[in-house]
């Protein structure tokens, strides 16, 4: 286990932003970061688990406490079954049950970040996320002081978020099990509308694995999404906010706002999310607020290639950052009515 001081965090991230650690250690097996974590709970110190650092926002002034690098390793494949250490890179764990001809995360290449994050903010994207083939997870408990391990139900899945989320200091994700589906080389149905008309089929209808994944990540890519060092649209986390759900009393009154300010023909994006409630797009209410694609002037700028990305140029700090986010927020609040949610974890800052 490796154990630094002063430690710059902002190499660890993919938006490269954020102040040091006071102290920063690297566990390369579950034991080692049972441990790390038991020693901070123990001395009363702060904790912030760090795994392929893709949604975290650290503040300039860093972390006063220990960061933990889950750094662990482990792909084991049991027929449809996958077993995932936390720190195991998620594109490699994808390529592996693609590679193996099992089907169900294949649309979800490209995602930076590792494996533990997955459960935790219900990753998904192109019409798949991972509260479809989690099995179960493996955590350790700070609350009780043991691992546990919890079923699918028990984590409590939804729309980017689950029992970890709405916990956060409680678990730490040491393993995370799937169950993939061998369709004889096929992918899973492809439910994403834009997917599907790349790709030239109908909704729900099969394409070979690799063609599915191929697919995915050349859209992803096309948007900025898949991590490349030169090109400063990726150095950021993704999907900066989270789609609005919203009631039917909330989206009637959105639908006016809509209507009032870009005319009676236009309808804003409209998808179900359950009784009574809709999904809206955080992207096209961005745009429609009037930050287009590289908006901005300053060292943090919206993305060139998505308008839900917002990115460091190479030279911002996170309060440059934030002033970005803040400006988008307020802009769509006082455009639509609608308060967006940032989706990566805020450490020592907040919108």
């Amino acid at each position: 286990m490796q154990e630094l001081h002063d430690a710059p965090l902002a190499p660890l991230t993919t938006f490269r932003l954020g102040g040091p650690a006071t102290r920063l250690v690297t566990a390369t097996t579950d034991d080692e970061v049972i441990a790390a974590v038991r020693e901070a709970d123990a001395a009363g110190t702060p904790l912030l688990v760090i795994g392929g650092g893709s949604n975290l926002v650290i503040g300039d002034k860093g972390f006063d406490g220990t960061a933990l690098v889950v750094a662990t390793k482990g792909v084991t494949l049991d027929g449809t079954r996958l077993e995932l250490a936390a720190g195991e890179v998620w594109t490699d764990a994808v390529a592996a049950g693609v590679d193996a001809g099992l089907a169900g995360i294949e649309c979800l290449a490209g995602i930076p970040g590792s494996a533990g994050a997955t459960p935790i903010q219900n990753v998904g994207a192109y019409g798949q996320e991972v509260a479809s083939t989690i099995t179960e997870v493996v955590a350790y408990d700070r609350r009780s002081g043991e691992t546990v391990t919890l079923s699918n139900e028990e984590c409590a899945f939804s729309y980017r978020h689950s029992r970890f989320k709405a916990d956060p200091e409680r678990y730490v994700v040491l393993r995370v099990r799937f169950r993939l589906e061998d369709a004889d080389g096929m992918s899973g149905p492809v439910k994403y509308a834009e997917t599907a008309r790349v790709l030239g089929v109908a909704p729900g209808e099969r394409v070979p694995l690799a063609t599915a994944r191929d697919t995915v990540l050349k859209l992803r890519a096309g948007k900025g999404m898949v991590l490349d060092p030169e090109d400063h649209d990726t150095w950021s986390a993704g999907s900066f906010f989270t789609n609005p759900i919203l009631d039917d009393e909330t989206f009637a009154a959105f639908r006016a706002r809509v209507r009032e300010r870009l005319g009676d023909g236009v309808e804003p994006p409209a998808y179900p999310a359950g009784d009574g409630l809709t999904k809206t797009s955080a992207a096209w209410l961005i745009d429609k607020a009037g930050f287009t694609k590289g908006y901005g002037s300053g060292p943090a700028r919206i993305s060139t290639k998505h308008t839900l990305a917002l990115t460091n140029r190479g030279e911002a700090t996170t309060e440059d950052l934030l002033a970005l986010a803040r400006e988008v927020v307020t802009g769509v609040r006082e455009a639509f009515g609608i308060t967006l949610v940032n989706e990566p974890v805020m450490v020592g800052v907040s919108l």
